[in-house]
């Protein structure tokens, strides 16, 4: 037996070592990114809706915002009436209400 042959087993016996730890290091990292719950996919699916729910957040605390200051004008008495007579068509007693409607389309004849 010569030194090559007795390097080869051991370069062998290394060779299989590294063989089977690098494996299950695949077999590791694979199952992580791909087949657990916690996998990357499912992280990215959970991250994108987070952002979804936090834009939706920002601008449903924008409507509330725009709701809080409607709800402080409306707290006038003058306000209040404006708002009535604008949205509602209110009106006092014995008043004509015209309600004048434009129209940007032509007819043709």
């Amino acid at each position: 037996m010569s030194i090559f042959d007795s390097y080869w087993n051991v370069f062998k016996a290394i060779k299989k070592s590294y063989l089977l730890y690098g494996g299950i290091l695949l077999g590791f990292i694979t199952w992580m990114l791909f087949l657990d719950t916690h996998s990357f996919n499912i992280h990215t699916e959970l991250n994108n809706e987070i952002k979804a729910l936090e834009l939706e957040q920002d601008a449903l605390t924008k409507i509330i915002k725009d709701d809080k200051y409607a709800i402080e004008q409306l707290q006038n008495e003058d306000s209040l009436e404006h708002f009535a007579r604008e949205r509602y068509g209110h009106k006092k007693k014995n008043e004509t209400i015209f309600i004048i409607e434009l129209s940007d389309t032509v007819y043709n004849k």
